[in-house]
């Protein structure tokens, strides 16, 4: 059986994994990455992936969202 690898040791999250380990809902996150010159999202055909670290040096930034 495939290992599972943690949340935080992955470098791209799913929206779900995203959400959980930011705590900010799908949607909201679906409305921050639906940008095509987002810097912190990755497509994979039509599957979404958040960078991590990327997001993470955004989310400091941000004062709100």
């Amino acid at each position: 059986m495939p290992k599972e690898i943690p949340i935080w040791e992955k470098s791209n999250l799913t929206l779900e994994e995203a959400a959980v380990y930011f705590n900010i809902g799908i949607n909201k996150l679906r409305e921050l990455t639906c940008d095509d010159h987002c810097p912190f999202v990755l497509w994979n055909g039509n599957k979404r992936l958040i960078k991590r670290e990327p997001f993470k040096e955004y989310l400091y930034k941000q004062y709100s969202i």
